[in-house]
Order: structure tokens, then C-alpha cells, then sequence
């Protein structure tokens, strides 16, 4: 059985306050639905300052989703670790680890925007060093011990419930990323499918003495909506995903790699490219995806478009992943 996700940012260019209410509000409502419909994971991210008003508060997000379900895991995928403090951000996940039971995913990153680091006054040159504190700071605190934290004693609680903590991958596209995630023996997100930065991690879990393992992207990770029509779909939604891919392409640097990353500059282009995909149920299952990534909100996607995709997914294409 494939691994079913189903994202959420939230993006809605121009929105006023009304309008993301009812997206917040139908966000939680299909992370309930996909939670009744057997769909693993919701998948969420950070970033801030931005004009489409993508999501920056992803933990307050995956509280709201834990009230609202019972079995389906949350994936913050990536938060941007040196713009956390590190005692609050042991304290939240922790809370959150106890409200769900163990079901939230923590991937840390650095990012990759100076202006999100120079909006909250954070040294972009020092992201790295920031990077390590904060790591090893919230493994320490998650033991419930006293420990030395910038020249003072502190404690932290509650403990979280998940033994030893609760699942926290170091993620990222460089040797740096790699090797912290090792050193620290925490597993690896690379952001992309890069084989041979996999290989370089296990070769530096060999040399600091610890264990670890990776969670990788496939090949393919393609972006996905069902449509009975995809025609029609792109043609009257494919502005959507347009602006999301535009929005990633601006942000991304020529070192960056990222799973999501599309050169397109039109719909046309986007659809031939194949990152966001347009497929009807049989064409979805026909993929022969070991990750599904269902993106029903991509980029302002209308609300009743986005459950009608939703649903085909629960209704159609899972019954004939179990078959």
C-alpha cells in the first residue's frame, strides 16, 4: 500500500481575513475526512512574510489537526530551524506529542530566503551553528533532565510521550545537513532524490559511530489532483498551480535542490513538465506512485474544487490501491 499524504499551505493570493477563515476551516475539515478515509499523513510547511499568505505557523496548524482526527500523522516538512527558539520549540513539540499521541513529524531545515531570517533578525551567516544548537538543545530537553543551555541551567517539560523523543529528521539538499543528521544519530530528509547524498550520510554514521536511516523522496514526486476531466482541470485550475510553481521557482537558487522545482512559465509548459499532475482516478492509480501527494488547496485552488478532488481520492482511487 502506498504512502497517502495529503497537503496543505493554505496559499490564497489577495485573500482577506473571511476568505482564509473558510480555507482554515476546510483545511481541517479534510484533514478529518482524509483521517476517516485512511489517508496517512497531512503534510504542512513554514515560511513567512509571504504575500500569498502561505502558512507560517505550522505546529499551531498540526495542533488544530490533531483535535480534529485520531490516527493520521502530521508532517511539518520543513520548519526552518534557526528561526525557532529552541527551548519554546522543545516545549511545543513536546505538548504536541502528548495532544496526538505521538503523530506529529518534525523535519528541521535551514531554508533557503535571507528575508525570512533578516524579518526576524537572525544572522543568515550563522544559520548553520544555529542549526546544530537547536538540534542538540531539544534532544537534551526532551529528557526531562536539567542541562546547561547558553551559560545557564534549565529544564524543560512536560517530557514528551514517544520513546526516546519524538520523531525529529534533519532535513536539506547539502553534505552539511547530511553530516549533522549523523553526528547527532537523527535520521535524514534529503529534499530531493539524491542517492548519493544517501550514501554519503550511512559513510558518515560509519565514522561518527551512530545510527540513523533516510527518508528520501522517490525519483518522482509529482504534486497530484484528480479530475474527472483533466482537460477541463487544467484549463480552469492550472493558473493555480502555475502560481504555486512560479512562487518556488522565485525562491530557489541554482544550489537549492528541492523534490518540488518546475522551470515553467506558462500552464502548458507546467502540465508537459509532469511536477503538478492532473490525472483522473484510473490514471492516478495507473501511476504505480509509492508516495501519493494529494495537493487538493494548491495555490488558491477554489474550495469546492479542491474537496471534489479530495473525494474522488477517498472514494475512487484508494479502494483501488487495497484491491
Amino acid at each position: 500500500m502506498p504512502v497517502t499524504v495529503v497537503r496543505f499551505n493554505l496559499v490564497e493570493p489577495g485573500a482577506g481575513p473571511a476568505s482564509l477563515r473558510a480555507r482554515y476551516q476546510t483545511a481541517l475539515e479534510m484533514a478529518a475526512y482524509a483521517d476517516e478515509h485512511g489517508i496517512t499523513t497531512v503534510q504542512t510547511e513554514e515560511h513567512h512574510g509571504v504575500a500569498n499568505n502561505w502558512l507560517p505557523s505550522p505546529f499551531a496548524f498540526a495542533g488544530a489537526v490533531f483535535g480534529a482526527t485520531r490516527k493520521i500523522a502530521v508532517t511539518v516538512s520543513a520548519i526552518i530551524g534557526p528561526l525557532h527558539d529552541p527551548l519554546r520549540l522543545a516545549e511545543e513539540i513536546a505538548v504536541l506529542d502528548l495532544l496526538s499521541g505521538g503523530r506529529l513529524v518534525t523535519v528541521a531545515g535551514i531554508g533557503y530566503r535571507p528575508e525570512e531570517y533578516a524579518q526576524f533578525d537572525v544572522d543568515w551567516q550563522r544559520r548553520g551553528k544555529l542549526q546544530d544548537e537547536l538540534l542538540e538543545t531539544l534532544l537534551k530537553a526532551w529528557s526531562g533532565e536539567e542541562f546547561e543551555y547558553r551559560g545557564r541551567t534549565v529544564r524543560v517539560t512536560p517530557r514528551p510521550c514517544t520513546d526516546p523523543h519524538p520523531l525529529l529528521l534533519v532535513g536539506g539538499s547539502s553534505r552539511a545537513a547530511a553530516r549533522r543528521a549523523a553526528r547527532l544519530g537523527l535520521p535524514f530528509f534529503p529534499s530531493a532524490h539524491l542517492p548519493e547524498l544517501e550514501a554519503y550520510y550511512k559513510e558518515r554514521l560509519v565514522e561518527y559511530g551512530t545510527e540513523g536511516w533516510t527518508m528520501m523522496p522517490a525519483a518522482e514526486t509529482p504534486l497530484l489532483h484528480i479530475a474527472e476531466d483533466p482537460d477541463r482541470a487544467w484549463d480552469t485550475y492550472g493558473s493555480c498551480f502555475l502560481h504555486e510553481a512560479r512562487t518556488y521557482a522565485s525562491w530557489q537558487s541554482g544550489d537549492i535542490r528541492s523534490a518540488v522545482r518546475s522551470g515553467a512559465t506558462t500552464v502548458d509548459e507546467l502540465r508537459a513538465e509532469g511536477v503538478y499532475r492532473i490525472l483522473t482516478p484510473a490514471e492516478c492509480v495507473a501511476q504505480g506512485l509509492d508516495n501519493l501527494v494529494l495537493h487538493p488547496l494548491a495555490g488558491g485552488m477554489p474550495l469546492e474544487e479542491g474537496w471534489r478532488s479530495l473525494r474522488l481520492f477517498a472514494q475512487e482511487v484508494l479502494p483501488a490501491l487495497t484491491d
